[in-house]
């Protein structure tokens, strides 16, 4: 399989398509409402309880800028929503590139968008883990599937996207999109990249590293195992 070698991106990036799926929901109610006024026509996909903070937070505006991820890609959320985002539509927005034509071709065949942000944090794994007596099933519940994925397809794809998975970099991602006209620099993308991957690192350590610390017996007591 030949990988793509890309020669030539842009520098500013215009936000015009986000999609917002967090577990940390602090500093929604600053970060959603200036994003749309230094950009009234940006987009929000959103799932879940997310979904409805924001609708919250927006109130009557919520009904021309924000869409459920599942009115977008056509699939309802899986009980439990155990799959929400993990969507072909979803990741051609987030990897496809800008001066990449069968790229821009696949977009138009699906009626998919070009995602320029994701706000994303995860499941609290390492919360759920340091409460005394926990389960292996209720660690194993605590494991975040579409979050990683959409985090790592963002971070990769810096060159046009922008990964945010700390609430404390809100405010200087506004600062930024006002001086330059609701456009991210490279500098920024590049930086928040770093941090993505980071956040991920350090969240699949702890899942390994306790996974590592529980014997087969401990998983056993979890549950009926049918055909032994």
């Amino acid at each position: 399989m030949a990988i793509n070698i890309v020669e030539k991106i842009d520098g500013l990036i215009k936000v015009r398509h986000v999609i917002v799926s967090v577990s940390n929901k602090s500093g929604l109610e600053g970060f959603i409402p200036s994003l749309l006024e230094v950009n009234p026509e940006i987009r929000i996909f959103s799932t879940g309880g997310t979904y409805g903070r924001i609708n919250e937070i927006l109130g009557d505006r919520a009904s021309s800028c924000l869409t459920p991820v599942s009115a977008y890609t056509g699939q309802p959320e899986t009980q439990g929503g155990l799959v929400k985002t993990l969507d072909f539509k979803i990741y051609l927005g987030l990897l496809t590139e800008t001066y990449n034509d069968a790229h821009q071709d696949d977009l138009q065949r699906t009626g998919a968008v070009p995602i320029d942000m994701v706000v994303v944090n995860l499941y609290p794994f390492k919360e759920t883990i340091s409460k005394e007596g926990v389960t292996v099933e209720q660690a194993r519940g605590n494991i975040d599937i579409g979050g990683p994925c959409m985090i790592r397809a963002s971070a990769k794809n810096f060159i046009r996207v922008a990964p945010v998975v700390d609430p404390a970099d809100y405010e200087r991602i506004i600062s930024e999109m006002k001086a330059n006209s609701s456009q991210i620099s490279l500098e920024l993308r590049y930086d928040l990249a770093q941090k993505a991957f980071e956040h991920t690192a350090e969240y699949d350590r702890h899942i390994a590293d306790f996974l590592v610390s529980r014997s087969l017996g401990d998983v056993s007591k979890c549950y009926q195992i049918m055909g032994d």
